[in-house]
């Protein structure tokens, strides 16, 4: 049973900013999209697996990207608050904020 892995930085882009997808390319909607919510499913048909969002190597995360990415996950009724706290591991080494900011918005969402 292995942990699924999304690193930001190689994956999707660095510099990740923005809310939805009309405002460009790199934005929390299309993060969501197209890596947050087809391995959260993934993860969901498996008890004891985790998806761990590893944001090494990214210089910068708009709260704007991170709210619709994350928060926008609960507030689509896509997944629930205690699934997201339970499986999601957020790893954010050099800017601890980043990880603060996604728990903040999971739970307000």
């Amino acid at each position: 049973m292995n942990d699924m892995i999304i690193n930001i930085a190689t994956d999707f882009y660095p510099r990740p900013a923005g809310r939805f997808s009309a405002d460009g390319e790199y934005t929390g909607e299309s993060f969501r999209e197209n890596q947050l919510k087809p391995r959260l499913l993934e993860v969901k048909k498996t008890p004891g697996r985790h998806l761990i969002v590893d944001f090494t190597g990214v210089t910068m995360a708009g709260s704007s990207f991170l709210e619709e990415a994350f928060g926008g996950l609960v507030r689509n009724r896509e997944f629930s608050k205690e699934f997201l706290q339970e499986v999601l591991i957020i790893r954010s080494p050099r800017r601890p904020i980043i990880k603060d900011r996604i728990e903040t918005y999971i739970k307000e969402a």
